[in-house]
């Protein structure tokens, strides 16, 4: 990803530079532009403004009007509609932005300058980590089995008044963490699963995490997973020849206070659907099914290097469902974690049977105060809510609105679902405790053969079955893995740690 800088006025420009014009409801362009106070503006006002007329350009969100200068410097302009500039309007700014400088940087760019103050106001923190994070993931590309790698942008120049402020600087600083915390978690989304075996998702856990302060990474194998009693993990990963492991990330730093969240992601590194196979169609994106994984990977990534004082723990079973003679089977009944028994009707439920393992972990194990698990666990969920949204069921309306507004603030909508208890009798088995293919309302069932393994702890589950995978790139999105909710995760622990008492917003 480029280095990141923020200043408080414009760079001396180059031709190396693209330079984002951010363009106001009604064409309106930025004052710096219109009336520069060094006396020369970086480009013609009038040109600029004959280019947006002819285009159509009148500020809308997303809209964007090329300007190429020759023998200029800067070599391109790239007018971005901003909209009323609020922050999902900045996001879109900056992500159009930055989309056109990387495909620019192939014909010898190498800096966006963006800048993302408005004729209004100043940017203020909010705004400048939105463009931070958004530039960076806009130009997210994942080249790991693809080369050579074409040119990148090396810098990207965010240009806001109060730069000097620290909460700007901040800002600014969280915004480059997290987009480079969800870049990792797109990497390990996207990575074929002919390599990403569940040891080698255990191997890039501890290459990226070990050496971080306070950061401690466990991972048990298959004798500590049977001795464990993880018989959930063990049956999703037992047809497979390369076996499950349980990877256990844990951030404790010497100024944590109280709380202690959990976060569990289902990292199923790839779903055949076992014994009860899916169609051809239905695996082929099946190599992101971890993605839930690497989203709670992700977040103690960015907690650990901002250094938030809390202490949290990520919990990945990963297993591979594959499908041989040492597959578990329709009618197998599985103990997990804590002694709860689960009736396999089907194995292409396989998610919940490892989820169900990681919050009994967290809550008997770990000392969890609160568990939150994020998972791509049911097709009913996309059906439900597209492929932007993920639901959000939780038993504590306070854990409910803290994620409701982390992903408000991060671009990642949740809307919450009910845990309605007059579906609880599908989950009835005459031969175990639940069932684990209770059929419809799929997600709705899903959460509440969750709930008994988080106990009496405050629990929220995220199925993030739809946004968890682009179809093609769209602002910040890039096609494959979106690292969606890592994001969310991190700003949620954020806020709890600004509080003084913050098991009161974690649960």
């Amino acid at each position: 990803m480029p280095r990141v800088e923020v200043i408080a006025s414009l760079p001396d420009l180059t031709g190396d530079d693209v330079l984002a014009v951010p363009v106001g409801a009604g064409r309106a362009l930025p004052a710096w532009l219109t009336a520069p106070a060094s006396g020369t503006a970086p480009v013609d006002a009038g040109l600029l403004a004959g280019a947006l007329a002819d285009t159509g350009n009148a500020g809308q969100p997303g809209s964007v009007t090329d300007l190429p200068v020759p023998g200029r410097r800067p070599r391109s302009v790239v007018a971005v509609g901003l909209g009323e500039a609020t922050v999902p309007d900045v996001r879109g700014y900056a992500a159009v932005a930055a989309r056109r400088a990387q495909t620019l940087a192939e014909f010898g760019a190498r800096r966006l300058v963006l800048p993302v103050d408005t004729a209004a106001a100043p940017a203020g923190a909010d705004e400048v980590r939105a463009a931070v994070e958004a530039a960076l993931l806009a130009g997210y590309r994942f080249r790991e089995t693809s080369k050579p790698h074409p040119p990148r942008l090396e810098c990207l120049t965010v240009v806001a008044a109060d730069a000097a402020d620290p909460a700007v600087t901040a800002a600014a600083r969280a915004g480059e963490v997290a987009a480079n915390a969800v870049a990792w978690a797109r990497d390990l989304v996207n990575t074929p699963s002919n390599i990403k075996s569940p040891d080698w998702l255990a191997g890039e856990v501890r290459d990226r995490l070990s050496g971080l302060n306070s950061v401690t990474v466990t991972v048990l194998g298959v004798e500590e997973l049977r001795a464990g009693g993880f018989g959930g993990v063990l049956a999703v990963g037992g047809g497979s020849a390369t076996p499950p492991r349980l990877i256990v990330a844990g951030y404790r730093p010497p100024s944590a206070g109280p709380g202690h969240p959990v976060l569990v992601g289902k990292g199923i590194t790839f779903d055949t659907g076992g014994i009860s196979i899916k169609p051809n169609a239905g695996m082929r994106e099946m190599k992101t099914d971890m993605a839930g994984g690497a989203a709670v990977l992700a977040a103690v990534d960015a907690a650990a290097r901002l250094g938030l004082p809390i202490a949290v723990t990520a919990v990945v079973p990963a297993a591979e469902n594959a499908v041989s003679g040492s597959s578990y089977r329709p009618s197998d009944v599985v103990r997990h974690v804590g002694g709860r028994t689960t009736e396999v009707l089907n194995t292409d439920a396989e998610g919940r049977m490892v989820l169900a393992d990681g919050l009994a972990f967290g809550r008997l194990e770990l000392g969890a105060t609160v568990l939150v698990d994020v998972a791509t666990l049911t097709g009913a969920m996309k059906v439900a809510l597209g492929t932007r949204t993920a639901g959000l069921y939780a038993t504590a309306d306070g854990l409910a609105d803290a994620l409701r507004t982390a992903g408000a603030h991060t671009g990642e909508a949740l809307w919450q679902m009910p845990l309605d208890e007059q579906y609880g009798s599908l989950l009835e088995s005459s031969v175990a405790d639940a069932n684990n293919a209770p059929g419809n309302p799929g997600g709705t069932t899903a959460a509440l053969f969750l709930r008994p393994f988080a106990g009496d702890l405050p629990w929220a589950h995220l199925d993030i079955a739809g946004p968890a995978r682009a179809g093609s790139d769209e602002g910040e999105l890039v096609k494959g893995g979106t690292g969606f909710g890592a994001r969310t995760l991190l700003r949620w622990m954020e806020a709890g740690a600004r509080l003084t008492g913050p098991e009161t917003v974690l649960g």
